[in-house]
C-alpha cells in the first residue's frame, strides 16, 4: 500500500515537473531490460526496423556511407531513450540502430554482486563499463556490419545467456551517461548531444524506474543516488556537456532541438537507388546461363505456360531445379585424386578441394530449390532467410535468419527462384559476407532471372557467381519479369500473393 502511495506521488511530481505532450508515450527502456525486446519501434504513424540494413551498396560490396552515428549523453533519467526515439521518428528513416550503454555493464564478481544486491556497487563509475567490448560493437556498427549486443538483466546485475544480433543501418544512436567519456567512443560519433534535464526531474524519474522496473526499495535508490549517481554525474557527465555538438535542454520535449537533429542528420544522408548504372550493358562474366538444348527449352514453355497445371509446373521445375544444381557443381574447385579400382587399377579422378558445401535459400520460393539440392549433395548443410517488404518504403528487410556455423570456408550455393530487381538477392548475399563467407565462394542460382538482376548483383558484388537457366530482358512496372514466369511462389504452393512477400519467396523479386 505504502508502495504504491509512492509511486503515485512520483507520477503526481512528474506531471506537475515535467508534463508530457500527447504523443509521448510512457517511458520504456529500449536495450537494458532483461527481456529481449522484437527488433522494431512502434510509433503513431509506423513501425520502424531497428535490426536490418538498406539493400544499397557500391562497387565493392560495401555501404555508399558509413552509418551516421548519434550520441546521447546525459544523467541518469535523463530522457536519454526518449529523445532517441523522438529523433528516429522524426527521422522517417526505416533503418536504425538504438544502441544503449546499458547493455555493457561489466561482468561482476562474487563480491561485486554481494554489493551492487546492497546498493553499495557504483554503476555510474567509468569502471563499471565495458568500454573495450562498446568501442568495438559500435566501430563495426559504424561500418554496416551484423554485431551482437549484450543483454543486461539489472534485477541480478548480470549479463544474461542470449546476446542480441543486430545489423548495419544508415543511421545509429547510442546512448548513455557516459557516451563522451572515453576518446575512441568520441572518435566514432558524428553528431555529440547533450540531454540537459533538471536534477530533481531526474531524481523522481529514477525513483519511479527503479521501484517498478527493478524490484528495488525506495531507500536503497536514495542511497544510491546520493552516495554514487549524484557524484558521478558532477565528476565523470556534466563535464563532457563541453564536447556536445548540441545541448537540448527539457529532452524529449524541446522540439525545435529535435528539428534541428533531424534536419542536420537528413543533410548528410544521401540520397540511394537499387537501379544498377550498367543496364544495357554486355552481361558480365560471372553470369552463366545454361546450355538452351531442346529439353531445356521444352521445360521453359511448360513452366511459363499460364495454362500449366499446378502438378505439371512443380515437375518441370523440379526437374530444371536439379539440371541446375547439377551445372553449378561444375564451378567447384576440384582438386586431383588417385583411387584403386575393384579390378587393381588406378583411376586418376577429382575431388572437391574446398572444406564442404552449404545451401542457403532465400523465403519462401527459393526453399523449393532445397530437395534437389539435397539429391545431388550428400548431407549439405542448410539455412534459410526471410526478406519481407516495408509497405512505407517499398523496400527489402530482413525478418529472419537462421544459418549453420562456421561458414568461413564453405562454398555457398544461395537459391531463389527467380531474380527480377536484385535487391533481396543483394541483402543475402551481404548477410552471408557479414558472417564470414567470402565473396568468390557465394553461387547464387535462380531458375529465372531479368538482365536488371543479374546486372545489380554483379555491380554490388563482381566476385559472386551467377548462375541460371535463362535470362529475360525486361521487368515491367510492378517488377514482375517480362516474359517471365508469372509469381512462381503462388503456382508452386496454390496460394494467393500475400502483399508483403518479397518476389524472392514469390517469384517477383524486388
Amino acid at each position: 500500500m505504502i508502495r504504491r502511495k509512492v509511486l503515485d506521488s512520483l507520477d503526481g511530481l512528474m506531471t506537475h515537473r515535467c508534463p508530457l505532450t500527447p504523443s509521448l508515450s510512457p517511458r520504456k527502456r529500449t536495450t537494458s531490460q532483461s527481456k529481449t525486446e522484437p527488433p522494431l519501434l512502434r510509433t503513431n504513424k509506423r513501425t520502424i526496423y531497428t535490426a536490418g540494413r538498406p539493400p544499397w551498396y557500391n562497387v565493392t560490396g560495401t555501404t555508399f556511407k558509413e552509418a551516421f552515428v548519434i550520441g546521447l549523453c546525459g544523467g541518469s533519467a535523463s530522457g536519454k531513450t526518449t529523445v532517441a526515439n523522438k529523433i528516429i521518428e522524426a527521422l522517417d528513416v526505416p533503418w536504425v540502430v538504438l544502441l544503449s550503454m546499458d547493455s555493457f555493464y561489466k561482468v561482476l564478481s562474487k563480491e561485486e554482486q554481494e554489493l551492487a544486491a546492497r546498493n553499495e556497487y557504483n554503476f555510474d563509475h567509468p569502471d563499471a563499463f565495458d568500454f573495450e567490448l562498446l568501442v568495438t560493437v559500435l566501430r563495426k556498427l559504424k561500418k554496416g556490419k551484423s554485431i551482437k549486443v549484450p543483454v543486461y538483466d539489472f534485477t541480478s546485475h548480470s549479463r544474461r545467456k542470449e546476446w542480441k544480433t543486430v545489423y548495419g543501418a544508415n543511421v545509429v544512436i547510442f546512448e548513455g551517461i557516459l557516451a563522451f567519456a572515453n576518446k575512441e567512443l568520441l572518435k566514432l560519433l558524428d553528431m555529440k548531444v547533450f540531454v540537459d534535464t533538471d536534477s530533481d526531474i531526474r531524481l523522481v524519474r529514477r525513483l519511479k524506474r527503479d521501484i517498478t522496473d527493478r524490484g528495488r526499495d525506495i531507500v536503497g535508490v536514495i542511497k544510491q543516488y546520493n552516495k554514487f549517481v549524484k557524484p558521478a554525474f558532477e565528476q565523470y557527465i556534466e563535464p563532457t556537456v563541453q564536447v556536445a555538438d548540441i545541448v537540448v535542454p527539457r529532452g524529449g520535449e524541446n522540439f525545435v532541438a529535435l528539428d534541428l537533429i533531424v534536419q542536420h542528420v537528413h543533410s548528410q544522408l544521401e540520397k540511394v537507388s537499387l537501379a544498377s548504372a550498367h543496364q544495357g550493358q554486355p552481361l558480365p562474366e560471372t553470369l552463366s546461363v545454361m546450355e538452351s538444348t531442346p529439353q531445356v527449352r521444352g521445360m521453359h514453355t511448360i513452366i511459363r505456360n499460364k495454362e500449366t497445371s499446378r502438378d505439371e509446373f512443380i515437375f518441370y521445375s523440379k526437374r530444371l531445379m536439379r539440371l541446375l544444381i547439377e551445372h553449378a557443381l561444375s564451378f567447384l574447385p576440384l582438386k586431383p585424386v588417385t583411387v584403386e579400382t575393384p579390378q587393381g587399377t588406378v583411376y586418376e579422378g577429382k575431388r572437391l578441394s574446398g572444406k564442404r558445401i552449404t545451401g542457403v535459400s532465400i523465403l519462401r520460393a527459393g526453399e523449393t530449390m532445397e530437395q534437389a539440392l539435397m539429391a545431388v549433395c550428400k548431407d549439405i548443410r542448410l539455412g534459410k532467410i526471410l526478406i519481407q517488404t516495408n509497405h512505407d518504403t517499398g523496400e527489402p528487410e530482413l525478418h529472419y535468419l537462421r544459418l549453420p556455423k562456421d561458414l568461413s570456408e564453405d562454398y555457398v550455393i544461395l537459391m531463389d527462384s527467380t531474380v527480377s530487381t536484385g535487391a533481396a538477392a543483394l541483402m543475402a548475399v551481404r548477410v552471408l559476407l557479414d558472417h564470414d563467407v567470402q565473396e568468390d565462394k557465394i553461387f547464387l542460382l535462380s531458375l529465372l532471372m531479368a538482365e536488371m538482376g543479374v546486372h545489380s548483383v554483379a555491380y554490388a558484388f563482381p566476385k559472386v557467381r551467377i548462375i541460371t537457366t535463362a535470362v529475360d530482358k525486361k521487368v515491367n512496372d510492378e517488377f514482375h519479369i517480362i516474359p517471365g514466369i508469372g509469381n512462381f511462389g503462388d503456382r508452386y504452393f496454390g496460394t494467393d500473393a500475400p502483399s508483403d512477400w518479397y518476389e524472392s519467396d514469390e517469384g517477383m523479386d524486388y
